[in-house]
């Protein structure tokens, strides 16, 4: 190694080792689907999201939609939800999924 080049800290590199071994090795990615409006997609969705969190899971909600739906909205209690993002698109406020702040908080 030439004295020019900068070697790399042991520290920083055991500390990031550390940190791929403590990320979860089998992520799983679960899609609800549904035929129409209305037949329980969502509700679905928070039900697990609830139990999941009641057994040590990081749970975080990026986009919900109740639709209005007092039993939907019910499920939310005591889940975090992230504030949407406001975007300015030709003249009209959009809400969309902040990424940012869904990498930044870096849910399991």
């Amino acid at each position: 190694m030439n004295e020019t080049q900068a070697r790399p800290d042991p520290d920083e590199l055991l500390a990031r080792i550390n940190h791929e071994n403590s990320i979860p090795k089998n992520p799983t990615l679960k899609i609800f689907l549904g035929m129409a409006a209305g037949v329980g997609k969502t509700y679905a969705m928070l039900q697990e999201a609830r139990t999941a969190r009641a057994q040590g899971t990081d749970i975080v909600l990026g986009i919900i939609e109740t639709h209005a739906r007092p039993d939907t909205a019910e499920l939310l209690g005591g889940l975090e939800i992230l504030p949407r993002r406001s975007v300015n698109y030709k003249g009209i406020i959009l809400e969309e999924l902040d990424i940012d702040a869904v990498i930044a908080r870096h849910p399991e």
